[in-house]
């Protein structure tokens, strides 16, 4: 069933509020990974609003859904979901990163209420998300696990063991998110180390597989409603982004995996965001 009107606007505007917890981090400390953590903002948005059967009154709750963000320097866009759903004080992000954080610049699950799995050395929560899914089947859950992977993850060859892992065993609770947004650390993908045509690799590793505009709220809801539908088969949307999405002057910096700016600047660019709440 499609989305209606006022939910997408809903899931808009939680997408927009998550970016702005992303940048009250940030400013907070004057560094950070801000483009791949504005990309995904709006997945984190319908994941949690829409898909994932969670409860922040119980993060430890047996039946739920589970994420792993295995580009784990994306974590300020997974704090702020969680500070804004009601996992921990949403005064809280302005300590990331700070000695004695509850929020390390990496996905702990040992430090972060909501956080379902430690996450940062890339390629390693492709493998962990395998193990997860199979571990809820074999305990005869209903759960799924959701997994999000960069594009210049991918150069890591164990994304690529944990997929066929994920195909031969039929891992259907499984959903990868894969977040093409152009960009590494160290610049273009196409430059670094080309990835080609994602897709068709995700397809030829035997997912059943869907390629949108991952920031668009509605592409993203349609394509992960398809995927409660079981089979044999994981599970992977291929969401093309946009790095720094969200934020002009970041979409458009050469450099935008990691940057650093004054406070006032960070300042700026949130308060354009705080403006478009309305």
């Amino acid at each position: 069933m499609p989305l209606n009107q006022a939910k997408q606007q809903e899931l808009e505007r939680f997408a927009l509020e998550i970016r702005i917890g992303i940048l009250e981090q940030l400013k907070a400390r004057g560094f950070g990974h801000v483009g791949g953590s504005l990309s995904v903002a709006d997945a984190l948005a319908v994941l949690y609003k829409t898909q994932m059967r969670v409860d922040p009154k119980n993060p430890g709750w047996p039946e739920r859904d589970k994420l792993v963000c295995s580009k784990g320097h994306a974590g300020p866009a997974v704090y702020a979901t969680l500070a804004l759903l009601g996992y921990f004080p949403y005064e809280m992000l302005k300590t990331l990163n700070q000695p004695g954080t509850c929020l390390p610049s990496h996905c702990d699950r040992n430090k972060t209420p909501g956080i379902d799995m430690t996450t940062g050395s890339l390629g390693q929560g492709t493998s962990l998300a395998c193990g997860m899914a199979l571990g809820e089947r074999m305990r005869g859950r209903d759960t799924r696990v959701f997994l999000i992977v960069g594009d210049g993850e991918a150069n890591e060859g164990q994304v690529w063991e944990a997929c066929m892992f994920a195909a031969a065993k039929q891992l259907s609770n499984l959903v990868l998110l894969l977040d093409v947004n152009g960009k590494q650390l160290d610049g273009c993908t196409k430059d670094v180390l080309d990835t080609l045509d994602l897709g068709a690799k995700i397809r030829a590793f035997g997912f059943d597989t869907v390629e949108i505009d991952g920031n668009d709220v509605c592409a993203l809801y349609d394509a992960l409603e398809r995927t409660r539908q079981g089979g044999d088969k994981p599970f992977a949307v291929v969401m093309n982004t946009v790095k720094g999405k969200g934020v002009p002057d970041v979409e458009n910096a050469r450099s935008n995996h990691s940057m650093t700016v004054p406070a006032d600047q960070w300042a700026v660019w949130q308060s354009a965001l705080i403006g478009r709440l309305g």
